[in-house]
């Protein structure tokens, strides 16, 4: 396997967590009462706790796409210039 390949998979990869990403952003921005009331059937959860928990989340999936999708792109990216 060359470089081109773990480039194009990790760019690839790199757009499908960061589409999965928007799409709880915006689900959490548009349907968000929706998702409390699935999710207050399980757990009783305070409006501060829940969105704490969903943003909590959101940022270490961030940081997850980050350090293992983005990292290694930018890194393959350098190693094929020099």
């Amino acid at each position: 396997m060359n470089l081109d390949f773990w480039f194009r998979f990790l760019l690839s990869s790199v757009l499908i967590n960061y589409i999965i990403l928007m799409i709880w952003f915006l689900a959490i921005i548009f349907a968000r009462d929706w998702i409390k009331q699935v999710h207050g059937k399980w757990f009783n959860l305070s409006d501060a706790t829940f969105d704490a928990i969903h943003y909590g989340g959101m940022a270490v999936y961030k940081i997850g796409i980050l350090l293992f999708n983005l990292v290694p792109l930018i890194t393959l990216y350098f190693m094929d210039k020099s």
